[in-house]
């Protein structure tokens, strides 16, 4: 995300918090603009490093219970999403929209994780959840596979002959592939 993108973000989420009258808390804003920043979802203690290295005069104290603290205040105010199936978490490109179903497709070589709105998604969840006299809150949908650049590397057979970086690993890839 570009600065200017990343500055009209944080902006939003300051405006956003205004509104509905919570504390958007200076160490809420720097995990917040430190997500900004990545191009695929960040685990807690990576934040945590950092955390530490934006402002090393001022913040060489942070610990764990701090970005959970953080992390947990944006994840209820719908600023960004837990990747669950890889215990990290991404920024939500949909601010505005508290409550919504995102579908995240996560890449299990270079780990960019794409959202997208999932409008029929969203129907059917509602539709399953109440069948299931259920009432949804909040639902992400999780998706794996390869980007665009990752499916063709791993498609690449002139290992050796090309361009392309053969030495980063695909995660959870089936036996053979």
């Amino acid at each position: 995300m570009d600065s200017s993108d990343q500055d009209k973000l944080l902006a939003q989420a300051e405006s956003i918090c205004q509104q509905r009258n919570v504390r958007f808390t200076p160490q809420r804003l720097e995990v917040l603009r430190l997500m900004a920043q990545q191009h695929g979802a960040i685990s807690a203690y990576d934040l945590l490093d950092l955390l530490r290295a934006s402002e090393p005069q001022a913040k060489p104290q942070a610990k764990p219970p701090t970005v959970y603290r953080a992390l947990d205040f944006l994840l209820e105010q719908g600023f960004i999403h837990r990747v669950e199936s890889t215990n990290s978490y991404v920024m939500c490109h949909h601010i505005e929209e508290h409550s919504h179903t995102s579908a995240l497709f996560i890449c299990d070589r270079c780990g960019q994780v794409a959202e997208r709105q999932t409008e029929g998604i969203e129907a059917i969840l509602q539709q399953l959840a109440q069948s299931a006299n259920f009432t949804l809150r909040h639902s992400v949908v999780e998706a794996h596979g390869l980007c665009e650049a990752c499916q063709e590397v791993a498609d690449c057979r002139e290992q050796g002959h090309c361009h392309h970086d053969h030495s980063v690993p695909i995660k959870n890839a089936k036996p053979g592939r």
